[in-house]
């Protein structure tokens, strides 16, 4: 049975490609690692972002693995310039699949790509690869299983959130997985 764990990465400063965890972010990746140490994990791949790998690292150590970076896994760019109404638009992003804001990504585009991926480490046959990506992205990705899964699942999101993915590609159902 396939099984495949996503994490939403922690507690950040910013928004940017660049911007770290938080102190209480450092904190929460800690807490993570020692959360996850316990399952047969043996994949770890992140989003380049900064504040993915950190999220990554001390799992990554705790369990002597590499973090691999897949760009597949960045945030959905919402638009290339600031939006004020952009919680319209990750509100739209789960009706509208082919909508975007200027400069930004079809929330359908950001699907595929994540799909893909997550479809290259499922043929990898890892026992349980994780992927620690986005809120946006994740979510689309959980919609695309449970069309259930929408804006209301994304608002509810935390820093961290893990979700176990399970069961073959095209049937895949998934769970949140209590972290405290």
């Amino acid at each position: 049975m396939t099984q495949v764990l996503l994490v939403r990465h922690c507690d950040a400063t910013g928004q940017g490609p660049g911007a770290p965890l938080s102190p209480s972010g450092e904190q929460q990746a800690k807490a993570l690692a020692a959360k996850l140490v316990g399952l047969p994990v043996d994949y770890i791949v992140a989003s380049p972002y900064l504040r993915a790998r950190r999220t990554a690292s001390p799992l990554a150590a705790s369990l002597g693995l590499p973090v691999h970076s897949d760009a597949r896994l960045v945030e959905h760019r919402l638009s290339s310039a600031p939006v004020p109404e952009w919680r319209d638009f990750v509100e739209r992003a789960f009706s509208e699949p082919h909508a975007r804001a200027p400069g930004g990504d079809a929330p359908a585009e950001t699907l595929a790509r994540a799909i893909a991926a997550l479809e290259d480490v499922i043929a990898s046959g890892r026992t349980l690869p994780v992927l620690v990506t986005h809120g946006l992205l994740l979510s689309l990705l959980l919609h695309s299983i449970d069309p259930g899964f929408g804006f209301d699942g994304w608002k509810s999101l935390r820093n961290p959130d893990v979700f176990r993915l399970v069961g073959p590609l095209h049937q895949m159902r998934f769970e949140r997985i209590e972290l405290s």
